[in-house]
């Protein structure tokens, strides 16, 4: 019998675990499924440019796991039951059932509103590609001189308001950060943020916590009225929901425990990857979501579930942090350099170069989920019997 690996989500990570594992294990030994609602790998960290008018690959899932043994399956996955290891999805041919032996959780995470009154009904996202294409066709429409106020300081609303700016030089852009610009960064780095925005003529409102959204403006907690024809929330991202209906242990943010290997605290027939994982990095600080994150993480996931099912060695590789990369357009770059806990250092790398330096990080992202072994060999292994039997075995609630 088959051991049943099931991946919820393709995105970056969900898609690495599956190609992965179709590379460490042998095909007559598992059978691994993939499930996806849309047919097409999205590049989340280009969604911006998409917002902005710029036309994005197209990278078919069925294309890039053709040949690989992974079993695609287009569906909505609507709920789970970890203790009777079920997922249920639901497709275009009515709802299902779907049984695994080891579970991949990868299902992502979307926009967060942050509770703030409004931001549901008049704010855009771009979270995941419908936002950002509702975004793109709202651009459009939009005449010279009319206001776009970008909610939000981060990785996201930086290269949001300078993807916009550069793309509607004839749009007055403004930015709204809770905080100081880039506090987060070093002296030097924060200089060159500043010049960036400046050159673009983007206006920057700091120390503005948005408290309201409506139609044509958005109102801050100090009691400023910023015009906005036009609000893009980034204020960070929300996991999906579904975990947090299970009987998984999660956060209470709904993300799902896991130790070092990205296996479940509370079930070991489950892994969870990318932003629906509460995993603790260097410092004991939890990862924070992003791409930098999620890639090693789903290697080290794909390897762990190799390793216990065949009996090899499990991976000892503690995820750290080497650089935060921001697109400031298509011209201009920011790389901040950080400690391995995240945290920033006196050294940047900027201007073209450094948006050479990010493209190639968006490129090198894309090519590791269609090669997710980064051009090792491939070298499968026989599961053992007796792992394979073991995890088949139905968990039952007492």
């Amino acid at each position: 019998m088959q051991h049943r690996i099931l991946v919820l989500g393709a995105g970056y990570t969900g898609a690495i675990v599956a190609g992965r594992l179709a590379k460490r294990l042998r095909r007559e030994d598992v059978a691994i499924t993939l499930v996806n609602a849309e047919p097409d790998f999205v590049e989340r960290v280009r969604l911006h440019q998409l917002a902005t008018g710029q036309d994005l690959r197209p990278r078919p899932l069925s294309e890039m796991f053709a040949g690989t043994g992974v079993e695609l399956r287009i569906a909505k996955v609507t709920g789970i039951d970890a203790d009777h290891k079920t997922v249920a999805v639901i497709d275009a041919d009515g709802a299902e059932e779907l049984a695994y032996d080891t579970l991949v959780y990868a299902l992502g995470s979307g926009w967060n509103t942050q509770g703030v009154p409004g931001t549901a009904e008049h704010a855009y996202e771009i979270a995941g590609r419908p936002g950002a294409l509702r975004l793109r066709e709202r651009l459009a429409r939009l005449d010279a001189g009319q206001t776009v106020v970008v909610v939000g300081g981060g990785l996201t609303g930086l290269e949001a308001a300078t993807e916009i700016a550069e793309a509607r030089p004839d749009l007055d852009v403004a930015l709204a950060v809770r905080g100081g610009l880039g506090d987060w960064l070093s002296p030097k780095g924060r200089e060159h943020l500043r010049n960036t925005l400046g050159k673009l003529g983007i206006t920057v409102h700091e120390h503005a916590a948005v408290t309201g959204v409506e139609a044509d403006r958005v109102a801050t907690a100090d009691g400023k009225v910023i015009p906005a024809v036009v609000t893009v929330w980034t204020t960070g991202f929300a996991v999906h929901p579904i975990a947090k209906a299970t009987a998984l242990e999660v956060t209470g943010t709904g993300q799902i425990v896991v130790d070092g290997t990205m296996r479940s605290v509370s079930h070991p027939d489950v892994y969870a990857v990318g932003d629906a994982a509460m995993a603790m990095g260097p410092g004991d600080k939890p990862l924070r979501m992003s791409c930098a994150s999620g890639t090693p993480a789903a290697w080290q996931a794909a390897d762990a579930i190799a390793a216990r099912l065949t009996g090899g060695k499990l991976p000892n590789a503690p995820i750290r942090y080497f650089n935060q990369c921001v697109s400031l357009g298509r011209k201009q770059g920011l790389i901040q350099y950080v400690t391995a806990d995240d945290r920033a250092v006196g050294a940047v790398l900027t201007g073209r170069l450094a948006a050479v330096y990010k493209e190639l990080i968006c490129k090198g992202a894309a090519w590791g989920v269609a090669n997710p072994t980064l051009g090792l060999p491939t070298r499968r292994r026989h599961v053992t019997r007796e792992r394979a039997a073991a995890g088949s075995a139905v968990k039952r609630p007492a």
